[in-house]
This record gives C-alpha cells, structure tokens and sequence, in this order.
C-alpha cells in the first residue's frame, strides 16, 4: 500500500475551504463533481458527477469531520468489490495570517499505478480549488484533462 501527500498555501480562510470541500454546489464548481454528505461521522459520502447523471465516481464513509480544520473519509470506486482496506483521504486546514495551508493525505493506496492517478489528480484539482478561491473562479481549462 502506497500513501500520497499534498501541500498547497491558499490565499483566504478555513472556513472557505472547508466549505468548497463539502458544499455540493462549491464543489462542482472546480472539482467537475459534487461531493454530496451530510458530512456526520458515519455517513456516507459520493463524489457525483455534474453531468446529470447522478453517478458517483467515489464513495465513502465520513470518519471525522471537525470543521473547519479536519475531515477524513474513505475513498472506494464504487465499480469495484469492497476491499479488505479501503483508500482514506485526509484534509487538514491550518490558518496561519491570511492564508491556509491545505495538506491531502491519501492513505492505503493499493499500487504504483492508483499512486501516479492520485499523484496527477490531486495536484489538479487543488491547483483548481486554489484559483477557486483566490480568484472566483476555477481555472481556464480543466487541469486534469492536461496531456
């Protein structure tokens, strides 16, 4: 098993990146789908697409949610049998003057191939979140679709 982290600085508050993170509507905005929850510990979670399909593309179970500085929960492809040990996907939000700093722990990663897909993934969407929140807006072009 295989672990990924991330790191990005964003210009704004906790509270703004918590809520990008679980609000469905925010979330669509810059991540191309809806993470739908209630966000309780023990809820489920699916990261939906936008496309009027209602497919979730992720699923999981919130195993903390402290907003606005911590939420874990697993991360499943819904496609595929259950596995003995699920990923889990940490975010810490840390408020230091004016910025945020955002770690993304991905743990239980089963290979080298998910650890490249994670690798590229998250390093998209949170450079898409960051210009979500600093600008307004996400980027220009969708950042995972770059060659």
């Amino acid at each position: 098993m295989a672990e990924y982290t991330y790191v990005t600085y964003i210009e704004g508050t906790p509270d703004q990146i918590w809520t990008a993170l679980t609000d469905a509507a925010q979330s669509a905005e810059y991540w191309g789908h809806a993470n739908v929850s209630d966000w309780k510990v023990g809820s489920r979670w699916e990261h939906r697409r936008t496309d009027g399909s209602g497919t979730a593309d992720v699923v999981g179970t919130v195993l903390e949610a402290t907003p606005p500085a911590r939420l874990v929960n697993t991360w499943e492809d819904p496609a595929v049998p259950a596995v003995v040990k699920p990923d889990v996907v940490t975010f810490t939000i840390e408020s230091h003057e004016g910025i945020v700093r955002l770690t993304v722990h991905h743990r239980n990663i089963a290979d080298d191939e998910q650890l490249a897909i994670a690798g590229r993934g998250w390093s998209a969407v949170l450079s898409n979140l960051k210009s979500y929140i600093e600008l307004g807006r996400p980027l220009a072009s969708v950042p995972w679709e770059m060659p």
